[in-house]
């Protein structure tokens, strides 16, 4: 039995053209070895599993391979190439950051720098994960990697570029390596598939390369996993249950219950996806790729952003047609609000559970759902019945209303029936008195809607009544409106009695309570014994003591008007200020500060130290 070589080490590329998804790096590197443009440092940054290493150890195969073939493909043949394969050369040297991070470990490698290569111009240095490298470890690599010796080169590769320091990103050309599309990936799988003889569709390896988020190498590990899982024939099926990908049949049949309004079966679906231990976020995500999809098929000129078999691709068009763009952009919303809050959610399960139901009711309640028109009400089938004049208004009684109103009489209690507006310009009929007053509101008969009614229905109630003998305007409306507002403010300006001084002081303390816990000091300002009530010029002014003038600026700017409003309210009265005043008791005891107001204040109060001061003819200022 021959020993077993993981696909990702047995087909790793050897050449340029071997490489997979990384052209434009490829045919850089290749270009400057053709010309003899090589620099002394290289760095290679992307994510994991896109092939940085191996691009390194084939830049480094080819700087010393002596016959070079005419796409800059190291021939194998050579001391250099032979050498590098059986793992024996001493002119490309690797260095693994992760371990070797120390201060001595760098010092150590400088000193290996000094000895010249036994096989070829170059000595190849490969330092991979190099932002593990400790700080002084960058520090002590700065001025080798500046100046090194002819023959060095070093190729520095890392996941982190965000971690090396910017003095070592400036003495290196960085290449930026891409994460490798899906359709590179199925190519390359659907090739080693060929090559092992396993039996594989499309489907499958797409799914393969969709869990590999676009690095080759994990591509090739799930691909070793799935063949040792179904054996040489691989089936969709087994794929998903080995890789525990939820199938894209459930997306399918969830969306195809939100157009039909069915979110019972959408929740017994989610119940079958949990029972057969998906992640209930996972199947969330899930449905809104398959959501995006569906947009990006339903979009004209998007068809590059499906990255899927053909037989998915038709699929998706087909439930894309049925499904209108506006439903679509709900449906993403509501996908990805529920996303961001099920951290957050009590009972995520509900959470899930409540933005499947909404999903469903987008069919119906959406805009662009087709909604009942409105149905026109018909005034003209209710005629039949008779009218009672003041308590129910016929619908007939609309259309008349210009020529129903009263004028010179009240109403009359007594029924009436429909037929009798129209006695005076048409012969009375009294076998049919209702058809005539259906015709009326549909026909234009001038001459019957022109002359007055003597006994018509009574007008419905209004807020305002329309005078004795003058007709309702628009002007007399206005007229009201001016009179009512004189009247009140004459009954505003009419002067009222003022509440007594004792009433006045007792609301004030009560006001004073309410700020017992918010404003302790004017709890007590409000409630002490200083304030005091006087009456001037009509008014009742209640006088606040305070302490100092700051807190008369503060009553004054921020209280005074919330307390004089309050105070008028429970008086009853507009006819009320407060004053604030600084209480004459409470004198500021001035302290001397200064020296020259200390010695003024001794020399005030010792009348020993003043003569003491004229004798000697001092200066205290």
């Amino acid at each position: 039995m021959s020993q077993y070589i993981v696909s990702a080490r047995k087909y790793r590329p050897d050449s340029f053209e071997s490489l997979i998804g990384q052209d434009t790096i490829a045919r850089t590197l290749s270009n400057s070895i053709k010309r003899g443009q090589l620099a002394h440092a290289y760095l290679f940054c992307g994510p994991r599993g896109v092939g940085k290493t191996t691009t390194a150890r084939i830049f480094a195969k080819m700087i010393n391979c002596s016959h070079p073939g005419e796409n800059m493909e190291p021939c194998g043949e050579c001391e250099s190439c032979v050498s590098f394969q059986e793992g024996r050369s001493y002119c490309i040297h690797e260095l693994d950051a992760a371990s070797n991070n120390s201060v001595e470990d760098i010092k150590a490698l400088m000193d290996q720098v000094q000895v010249p290569p036994q096989v070829g111009k170059y000595s190849v240095y490969i330092i991979d994960e190099v932002h593990m490298l400790s700080q002084s470890a960058f520090n002590a690599f700065l001025k080798t990697l500046e100046e090194p010796p002819a023959h060095a080169i070093f190729i520095l590769a890392t996941t982190e570029k965000h971690k090396i320091l910017p003095t070592i990103l400036s003495r290196c050309q960085t290449y930026d390596f891409n994460r490798i599309s899906i359709a590179d990936m199925v190519r390359n799988l659907r090739t080693i598939a060929s090559k092992e003889g396993i039996k594989i569709d499309d489907e499958s390896l797409h799914v393969i390369a969709s869990k590999a988020d676009g690095a080759m190498r994990d591509a090739l590990t799930i691909f070793d996993q799935t063949v040792a899982f179904c054996g040489r024939d691989v089936k969709y099926e087994d794929v998903i249950r080995n890789l525990n990908v939820l199938s894209s049949d459930y997306s399918f049949s969830l969306v195809d219950y939100f157009l039909a309004g069915d979110y019972a079966k959408a929740l017994l679906l989610f119940d079958e996806v949990l029972s057969k231990g998906f992640n209930a976020l996972h199947f969330v995500g899930s449905l809104s790729e398959h959501l995006r999809n569906l947009v990006v098929a339903g979009t004209g000129g998007l068809e590059a952003l499906l990255e899927l078999p053909d037989s998915l691709k038709k699929r998706y068009a087909d439930q894309a047609a049925r499904c209108p763009l506006p439903f679509l952009f709900e449906a993403l919303g509501i996908t990805a609000s529920c996303e961001s809050g099920y951290k957050q959610a009590v009972n995520p399960r509900l959470h899930i559970e409540y933005a499947l139901m909404r999903l469903a009711h987008l069919s119906s309640a959406s805009p662009f759902a087709a909604k009942p028109s409105k149905p026109v009400a018909e005034p003209v089938k209710p005629v039949a019945e008779p009218v009672e004049a003041p308590a129910k208004p016929a619908p007939v009684a609309e259309p008349v209303k210009p020529v129903a109103e009263p004028v010179e009489a009240p109403a009359k209690p007594a029924l009436a029936p429909v037929a009798e507006p129209v006695e005076a310009p048409v012969k009375p009929a009294p076998a049919k008195p209702v058809a005539e007053p259906v015709e009326a509101p549909a026909k234009p008969a001038p001459a019957p809607v022109a002359e007055p009614v003597e006994a018509p229905a009574a007008p419905a109630p209004r807020k305002r009544a329309p005078r004795s003998g003058k007709s309702l305007s628009l002007n007399a409306l206005m007229q009201d409106d001016k009179e009512g507002a004189e009247a009140q403010a004459a009954v505003e300006e009419a002067p009222q009695a003022l509440p007594s001084d004792e009433a006045v002081i007792g609301q004030v303390r009560d006001l004073g309570e309410e700020y017992v816990n918010s404003k302790p000091r004017l709890h007590s300002m409000l409630t002490g014994d200083a304030v005091k009530v006087r009456e001037e010029e009509g008014v009742k002014i209640v006088e606040v003591s305070v302490v100092n003038d700051a807190q008369k600026q503060w009553v004054e700017k921020n209280m005074l008007r919330e307390l004089e409003g309050k105070l008028r309210e429970r008086l009853s009265t507009k006819r009320l200020n407060i004053q604030v005043l600084i209480s004459p008791d409470q004198e500021v005891k001035k302290v001397p500060y200064m020296p020259e107001e200390k010695a003024k204040d001794l020399i005030e109060k010792n009348p020993d130290v003043r003569d003491f001061v004229a004798q000697l003819g001092l200066d205290t200022k």
